[in-house]
């Protein structure tokens, strides 16, 4: 058994390869076009209209002994957060190179993940029959961009024609192979420097194995997906090069969710990847630290170029399961996997307004969106009642067609959006305290809240404290305050998210359950847990006021290529994008600057490029920090909430509430 992603840039081509492939083992009879919108994996009907992959798909195909389940997935950058959810899944790779475009920013994106999660990666230089292919100099852009760890498996011969074919190297040893193999092998190495015709050829054989199933170097193959030169020997390898999924079928179950998707009834399914144990129709399984728990009713495991209904799945394979109403991509089914830790995806730093075109698709379009983030923890929705609006947070301006294609397709609704936004968070600029007594002054609750809020460091959270005595009331209270203070944290005081820093309850206080005389307990003279979560954003607020708290916006790190000639135009539009070249290196005839972008500038900096640089320009950015927002006026964000910061309109507004 072997779990295969294939990668690449847009339009590089892994599509198509994916339907040669397909053909070559015998799968389907008729290659599919990207162009036609009739290939295996491109399911999604937006997917089958542009012609790029934005949903993983999965399709399984035999090659002799081992059956391969292969994971097609986008190479467009709004979409790489789904990307990386399938790389843990995967037991070896294909990393798509065109051998017209070459290596482009996001095929080094694709390269460093993989290389950062260990995962044996072939490569492959896809459409030698090209006129402007050049495997030559793509090998040595390969070599100098990429990996200097590759192993060419072969020569092309008439690239740039359809006869374009690939011809392997006859034997071992490749030329360069034995000096690549001897970097991480001393006993090669010594056989390296005494003789190099002498190291066997099983040797040679079981180590070019042994290196690339360890990930350390990565063979590299030419053909074209549209002639299928190429295709049999990349397929051959992918058997004996290629590690099979390892995992104990008797072990604890564990398995990992990457996809899900809804069914004909609106039923959620689920894309596991099994890593360790057994699953059973009918099995209690628990998900998402634990909790909530489903029930398995069906399972759909791939094998053999279709899904097959079976009672179990083991570990190794893949399986569509149904039954977890609850279940969300992401998720551990079972125990989570020993040795891996928490992958944290780089948030969305976008965000819009969803727009019905008819006003009264306003409830349909709440229902759809909830259903859509239901499915996908990486969507985050954010509801104003008070306006009447849903935002939705986005990783690139591409995600918004994709949204709307969604919405069009799958529930009948047409929709528009609003201008795109950054969005920031608050950071504490110190500490503060705040306290409201039971029954004094203008507390109208009865409850005792005292908070305290220092800062935190960056990345750890929101920290809950108590500096009272946990028997000092009952429990159900604190949690009460614990569950508000994180939910009021959602808005800050300019109404973005506060992200990192400490909470201490340092005061608390209750009325006990009281009742008149012969009759039944009276709320009127008793604390709830209404009182202290109505209580608790007042208190906060007020703390956060006296600690104070400043913006910061979403920061890109940026590499940026371009014609040394060109650069004279480049910088002056990096500076009116507010980006920072903390670099700039000479290369020959081409100038690199690296340094940082306003993540709300990414998208505008792409539209100038091309432009600017005679459409040579390449440019790579990925989420990297936060960062003070520029002097000036301070972005402030509309509150969904009761407005804590004004205590009339907020008390106003919960009475408001429970009234109604």
């Amino acid at each position: 058994m072997l779990n295969l992603g294939i990668l690449a840039h847009i339009d590089a081509g892994k599509t198509s390869l994916t339907e040669r492939l397909l053909h070559a083992v015998g799968v389907i009879d008729e290659i599919g076009r990207v162009d036609d919108g009739n290939t295996q994996t491109d399911s999604l009907a937006l997917e089958q209209r542009r012609g790029i992959t934005i949903k993983s798909a999965v399709v399984s195909f035999e090659i002799d002994d081992v059956t391969v389940n292969l994971i097609d997935t986008p190479g467009h950058p709004d979409f790489i957060a789904e990307v990386e959810r399938v790389l843990g899944v995967l037991d070896g790779a294909v990393l798509v190179v065109s051998a017209v475009e070459g290596v482009q920013a996001q095929t080094r994106v694709l390269m460093r993940t993989l290389q950062r999660l260990r995962i044996p990666t072939l490569i492959f230089v896809n459409k030698i029959d090209r006129r402007g292919a050049c495997p030559a100099d793509i090998l040595n852009t390969i070599s100098v961009r990429l990996t200097p760890m590759i192993v060419p498996m072969g020569e092309v011969v008439g690239e740039g024609s359809p006869g374009a074919r690939f011809v392997p190297y006859p034997g071992l040893p490749r030329p360069g192979l034995l000096e690549v193999l001897a970097e991480h092998d001393d006993g090669l190495l010594a056989a390296y420097v005494d003789d190099e015709t002498a190291v066997p050829y099983a040797r040679l054989h079981s180590e070019l194995a042994a290196q690339t199933g360890k990930a350390l170097v990565h063979p590299v193959f030419f053909g074209s997906a549209v002639t299928g030169a190429g295709i049999g020997e990349l397929v051959e390898s992918i058997r004996q090069l290629l590690p099979n999924a390892e995992g104990d079928a008797y072990g604890p179950v564990s398995g990992t969710v990457f996809k899900v998707e809804r069914g004909a009834a609106g039923e959620k399914i689920a894309y596991v990847r099994m890593f360790s144990g057994t699953l059973c129709t009918r099995d209690r399984v628990t998900f998402r630290d634990s909790e909530p728990e489903g029930r398995i009713t069906a399972i759909d495991v791939f094998g053999g170029g279709s899904t097959v209904r079976e009672a179990s799945v083991a570990a190794g394979r893949i399986a569509r399961l149904r039954g977890l109403a609850d279940v969300r991509i992401g998720d551990v089914v079972g125990a989570p996997r020993k040795g891996t830790g928490d992958h944290h995806f780089a948030p969305p730093t976008l965000e819009t307004v969803v727009v019905p075109v008819c006003s009264r698709d306003r409830g349909a379009l709440h229902t759809a969106l909830t259903q859509l983030a239901e499915q996908d923890p990486l969507i985050n929705l954010r509801h104003d009642e008070i306006r009447q609006e849903i935002s939705v947070s986005l990783y690139g301006e591409v995600q918004k067609e994709v949204i709307q294609a969604t919405l069009g397709d799958e529930f009948g609704l047409d929709v528009t959006f609003r201008e795109t936004t950054p969005l920031c968070v608050e950071r504490l600029t110190g500490s503060g305290a705040a306290v409201e007594f039971n029954k004094k002054d203008s507390n109208p609750f009865l409850a005792t809240v005292g908070l305290r809020v220092d800062p935190a460091p960056v990345g750890s959270g929101v920290e809950f404290r108590l500096e009272v005595e946990l028997g000092s009331m009952p429990y159900a209270f604190f949690k009460a305050v614990e569950d508000t203070v994180r939910e009021t944290l959602d808005q800050g005081i300019h109404g973005w998210r506060i992200p990192d820093c400490t909470v201490t309850m340092t005061h608390s206080g209750y009325s006990p359950r009281q009742s008149h005389a012969h009759q039944r307990f009276d709320k009127s003279m008793s604390s709830t847990g209404a009182d202290f979560r109505g209580l608790t954003p007042l208190v906060l607020t007020a703390a956060l006021l006296r600690s104070g708290t400043r913006v910061h916006e979403p920061l890109h790190r940026f590499r940026l290529e371009v014609p040394a000639d060109t650069l004279g135009a480049v910088l002056p539009v990096l500076a009116k994008l507010r980006a920072v070249a903390r670099s700039t290196e000479a290369r020959g005839p081409v100038s690199v600057l690296e340094g940082w972008v306003p993540a709300a500038r990414v998208h505008r900096l792409e539209q100038r490029l091309p432009g600017l640089t005679r459409g040579e320009g390449e440019l790579e950015s990925v989420f990297d920090h936060y960062a003070p927002v520029a002097p000036g006026a301070v972005p402030e964000r509309p509150r969904t909430d009761h407005n804590p910061l004004d205590r009339r309109e907020y008390l106003l507004n919960l009475t408001r509430r429970i009234g109604g």
